[in-house]
C-alpha cells in the first residue's frame, strides 16, 4: 500500500480578524470553500425566528457585480460544481466544491454576495413565499416532526424546542423594526471577525493563502462577538429522558464532554460486530439497527442521541433495552481503550487520506482536535461513570480490529507449485490448468479510461437472478461499514431481477473486500430471505419520488415485499467492471472474484424505449403536496444524442430554476438536471410545491421546454468548451466517473467513450441543439412522469 500523501495544512488570522484554514492536497481533483459564520438560528432576536434562514436565502438572489443568472449558485453549477448553505444553531456556513481553474471566480462571487447582498423589498417578498412553502412542507414531514418530538424532554426554555425555519408569519418583511433587525443582524454578524474560511485543493499553500487574502479584502473588518451562552438543556438534576414511538426508540443524554470524545464513544456504540449491543440486541429480536450520534453541541453544551430501531418484539422492551444499554456503557467505561484509540486513530487517518476536496475543507472548518487526546478521554470516563454505577453483567466483547485498514498481505506467486524451480516456469500441471480454468471470468473486465496513478478506483458488481433481488444486501451491513472505515464506500441497489453493488475508494482494500463479500454472499445463500427492516420513516414526497424513479424507468413495478431466490445463486449471472485500478490489484480482485456466487458471464441488455409515449407512474406519498418527476429519455443510446442531451441540461439548470422558482414561485423543490439508467441518457425536471396542482406543474415544465429554442438562439454561447472539460478524467472524480463508465458499458459504447463524449460536446452547434429541443417537446425518446397523483391528461399512459 502506498504511504499516504496526508495533506499540508496552515491557520492563520489575517488583519482583519477574518480566520483562514488553508489545505493542501496534491490528490485532490478540485477545490473546495466552506466560509463558516459564527452565529445561527439561536442567535436571531427572539421576535423574529427564521431570522438567520432568511438571511442566508436572501443572500443567494445576487449582487450588483453578480446578478443571479451569473451569481455562485449558477457559476458552480455551470462548471459542474456542487453549491449549498445551511444555517445550525449558532453557525451558519456557505460551501462549494469547484474544479479548479473556477475556485477564484467562485470565490470572488462567494466574497460579494457576503459583502453586497441586494436585500431589497420585492427580493424578500418573493423569498419570504419561498419560506412559506418549505414551512408548509416542514410541518408534513413525517421526519421533520420526528425530529420536534424527540426534543419534548428538553427544558422549555431552550432554543433547541423553539422554532426557527422562518414563515409568512415569523416573518413581518413589511415592517421597518424587522428591517432594523435583518440589516442589524447582517452587520454584526457577516463581518471579518465573525467568519471563517477553510479551502482545500491542490494548489500550494502559499496559492490558497493569496486565494484567502484576497477574499478577505473585500470584507468589513470586525471584531468576534461573543454568542450567549443558552441555558441549560434540562431541567434540574435531569440528564436523560427515552422517547419512544411506534418503531423508534431514543436514548437523549445531556452531558457536557467534548464533541471529541462523544464522536470516539458513538464509534464504538455503532458497532455491528458480534459481542456488541446492537448484536445482541438483534438475537433477542428487540432491534434491527442502532445509530449514535451527536444531536447538539455548542460552549460545553452536548446532546447524545442513542437511536434505536425497533424489532418485532422491541417495542414492549424499552426499559430492558435501556438496561441493556446501560450494562454496555459500564462494560465500556471499564475497557482498556489502548486498542481502540490506536484503531480510532487509524481511522480518522484514513478519512483523511479519502476524503474529497468539500470534506477536507468542511472538517477542518469544524475545528476539533485530532487525535483523542488524554483529556478527551478523562471527560468520557467522568461522562460513564455518571451514566451508570453497577458493574456489567452481560459478557460484552470489543469490536475486533478493521482487517481492512492494515495493509494487505501478499499471496505466493503464481505459477509454481511444489517442487518446481524458476527454471520450470511456463511447464504446467494438469491441475494449474484446471485452476486457471475456474479462474477465468469472461464477464469481469477493467477499464482503462481512468488513469490507475492515482489510490483510488471503482468497481461494479451486477447479478441478474431469477426472481425479484430485495433483501440480499442486509446481511452486509456490517461488511460496508469495515469497507467505509477503510477508505471504500460500499453500496448496493436492487431493481427488479437486478442486484448491483457498487465500491469506490482505496483500491489497495477492495481485493480483501471482495473476498469477504464472496464469503459472506455464499453463506447468505441457504437464508436469502433476510428479515425485513424496519419500513422506514416517509420523507418528503420529492425524495420518495426519487427513490422509486429506477424502478419506473425500468417498467418494474415495486411491491416493497422480498422474495426468496428458488434456485439461490445456482442460475444467477454476475458482470463486472473496474475502473482505475493498477494491474496488481486487478489480478489481486480477479483472484477474489473467482469465489463469487453465480456465473460470471456478459449479461445482455435488452433495450426497451418508449419513444413517442408518454407513461404515468404514480405513487402514493405521505404528503399532500404536489411532487413530481419528468424524465425524457433521449431518442436513442447514441453518444450524439446523450452530448445532445447533456448540452440541453448544461443551458437549461439555471434558468428553469429561476423561472419556475423565482419568477413563478410554484414551489420550493424545483432542480433538473442528466440522469441515466441502464444504459439510457434522459433530462429529468422535479418540482414541488404546496399550493398548485400537479397538472399545473406539468402545464409549466411543459411551457418551459417549448421555450427552449429561444434561450439556445438567445445564449451569448452553449457552454460546450465548460461542459467538455467536466468530462476529462483528470477533473473527474472517481465516484463520478466510474458511474459514467458503467453506464457507457450498459449503453454498448467503447472504451474511449469519455473522450469521444467530450469531442462531440465540443462540436455541437446551436442547429443540433434547436433539433434536440424540438424532439425533446416532441417527445421523440418518450416521457416518463412520476407523480403521487392521477395522470394529468388522457394522453398518459397508466
Amino acid at each position: 500500500m502506498p504511504v499516504p500523501a496526508h495533506p499540508h495544512h496552515l491557520q492563520l488570522t489575517l488583519a482583519n480578524g477574518l480566520r483562514v484554514s488553508l489545505r493542501h492536497a496534491p490528490r485532490l481533483k478540485r477545490c473546495a470553500a466552506v466560509l463558516r459564520v459564527a452565529a445561527g438560528s439561536h442567535d436571531v432576536p427572539l421576535a423574529w425566528p427564521g431570522l438567520a434562514h432568511f438571511l442566508e436565502h436572501l443572500l443567494f438572489l445576487g449582487t450588483e457585480a453578480f446578478p443571479a443568472p451569473d451569481g455562485l449558485m449558477a457559476y458552480v453549477q455551470r462548471h459542474g460544481g456542487q453549491v449549498n448553505a445551511s444555517t445550525r444553531e449558532r453557525t451558519t456556513d456557505f460551501f462549494f466544491e469547484v474544479p479548479a481553474t473556477v475556485f477564484d471566480g467562485a470565490l470572488q462571487r462567494l466574497a460579494d454576495m457576503l459583502a453586497h447582498p441586494r436585500l431589497a423589498m420585492d427580493d424578500q417578498l418573493r423569498e419570504r413565499e419561498v419560506l412559506q412553502a418549505e414551512f408548509i412542507a416542514w410541518s408534513q414531514d413525517a421526519e421533520a416532526q420526528h425530529q420536534v418530538a424527540i426534543l419534548e424532554g428538553l427544558a422549555a426554555g431552550h432554543p433547541l424546542r423553539g422554532f426557527h425555519a422562518g414563515n409568512r408569519e415569523s416573518l413581518p418583511v413589511p415592517q421597518e423594526d424587522f428591517q432594523q433587525g435583518l440589516l442589524g443582524f447582517y452587520q454584526d454578524f457577516y463581518q471579518a471577525g465573525q467568519l471563517t474560511l477553510s479551502l482545500a485543493g491542490p494548489q500550494s499553500l502559499e496559492e490558497l493563502q493569496a486565494l484567502a487574502e484576497r477574499f478577505g479584502e473585500c470584507l468589513r473588518p470586525g471584531p468576534l462577538r461573543p454568542q450567549q451562552p443558552p441555558p441549560a438543556l434540562m431541567d434540574g438534576d435531569k440528564y436523560r429522558y427515552q422517547y419512544l414511538d411506534n418503531q423508534h426508540l431514543h436514548h437523549l443524554i445531556a452531558c457536557n464532554a467534548p464533541r471529541e470524545a462523544l464522536d470516539f464513544l458513538c464509534t464504538w456504540l455503532n458497532a455491528t460486530a458480534p459481542g456488541g449491543l446492537l448484536a445482541e440486541l438483534k438475537t433477542r429480536g428487540w432491534a434491527s439497527a442502532l445509530h449514535a450520534r451527536v444531536l447538539y453541541s455548542f460552549a460545553g453544551q452536548a446532546l447524545l442521541d442513542i437511536e434505536f430501531t425497533l424489532g418485532p418484539q422491541g417495542s414492549q422492551q424499552s426499559l430492558a433495552i435501556e438496561a441493556l444499554l446501560n450494562d454496555w456503557l459500564s462494560f465500556f467505561a471499564h475497557s482498556d481503550w489502548t486498542a481502540l484509540r490506536e484503531e480510532y486513530a487509524l481511522l480518522i487517518s484514513r478519512q483523511q487520506q479519502i476524503n474529497g476536496a468539500l470534506a477536507l475543507a468542511r472538517h477542518h472548518s469544524e475545528n476539533r482536535e485530532a487525535p483523542l487526546s488524554e483529556q478527551h478521554c478523562q471527560a468520557l470516563k467522568t461522562l460513564l461513570n455518571l451514566l451508570q454505577s453497577a458493574p456489567a453483567q452481560q459478557a460484552w466483547q470489543l469490536p475486533p480490529g478493521n482487517p481492512f485498514l492494515r495493509p494487505q498481505t501478499q499471496e505466493p506467486r503464481p505459477g509454481l507449485i511444489r517442487g518446481q524451480t524458476s527454471a520450470h516456469r511456463g511447464l504446467r500441471t494438469f491441475a494449474q490448468d484446471r485452476s486457471r480454468g475456474r479462474r477465468e471470468l469472461p464477464g469481469l473486465s477493467f477499464s482503462q479510461a481512468l488513469p490507475a496513478d492515482y489510490d483510488e478506483g471503482a468497481l461494479y458488481l451486477c447479478w441478474q437472478l431469477d426472481s425479484a433481488a430485495h433483501g440480499i444486501g442486509n446481511s452486509l451491513q456490517t461488511l460496508q461499514t469495515n469497507a467505509r472505515q477503510a477508505g471504500v464506500e460500499m453500496s448496493c441497489e436492487a431493481v427488479g431481477n437486478c442486484w448491483l453493488l457498487k465500491m469506490s475508494g482505496l483500491h489497495d482494500p477492495m481485493p480483501a473486500i471482495v473476498e469477504q463479500l464472496a464469503r459472506e454472499l455464499t453463506q447468505a445463500d441457504a437464508n436469502l430471505e433476510q428479515d425485513a427492516p424496519a419500513s422506514p420513516t416517509p420523507q418528503m414526497a420529492i425524495r420518495e419520488l426519487l427513490k422509486a424513479l429506477p424502478a419506473c424507468a425500468a417498467d418494474i413495478a415495486s411491491t416493497g415485499h422480498l422474495h426468496p431466490l428458488p434456485n439461490g445463486w445456482t442460475t444467477a449471472t454476475w458482470q463486472g467492471l473496474g475502473m482505475g485500478l493498477p494491474a496488481a490489484c486487478e489480478t489481486a480482485i480477479k483472484h477474489a472474484a473467482a469465489r463469487l456466487p453465480g456465473q460470471c458471464a456478459e449479461i445482455a441488455r435488452i433495450a426497451h424505449p418508449i419513444n413517442g409515449l408518454y407513461r404515468w407512474h404514480q405513487l402514493d406519498t405521505a404528503s399532500t403536496e404536489a411532487a413530481l418527476l419528468l424524465l425524457c429519455p433521449a431518442p436513442s443510446q447514441s453518444l450524439a444524442d446523450e452530448a445532445d442531451w447533456r448540452l440541453l441540461a448544461h443551458l437549461a439548470q439555471t434558468p428553469f430554476y429561476q423561472r419556475l422558482r423565482g419568477e413563478l414561485q410554484v414551489g420550493y423543490a424545483v432542480f433538473s438536471g442528466i440522469r441515466q439508467f441502464n444504459g439510457q441518457t434522459g433530462l429529468l425536471f422535479g418540482v414541488q410545491s404546496p399550493d398548485v396542482a400537479l397538472a399545473d406543474l406539468l402545464d409549466h415544465i411543459q411551457a418551459f421546454i417549448k421555450q427552449l429554442p429561444a434561450l439556445i438562439n438567445g445564449s451569448d454561447e452553449l457552454g460546450n468548451a465548460a461542459l467538455a472539460r467536466q468530462f476529462s478524467p483528470q477533473a473527474l472524480p472517481t465516484s463520478q466517473a466510474a458511474e459514467l463508465l458503467w453506464q457507457a458499458r450498459l449503453a454498448g459504447h467503447g472504451a474511449n467513450y469519455l473522450e469521444q463524449l467530450r469531442e462531440l460536446i465540443q462540436t455541437r452547434t446551436r442547429q443540433h441543439l434547436v433539433e434536440a429541443a424540438a424532439q425533446l417537446s416532441q417527445a421523440a425518446g418518450g416521457w416518463r412522469c412520476l407523480a403521487n397523483g392521477a395522470a394529468a391528461g388522457d394522453h398518459w399512459q397508466i
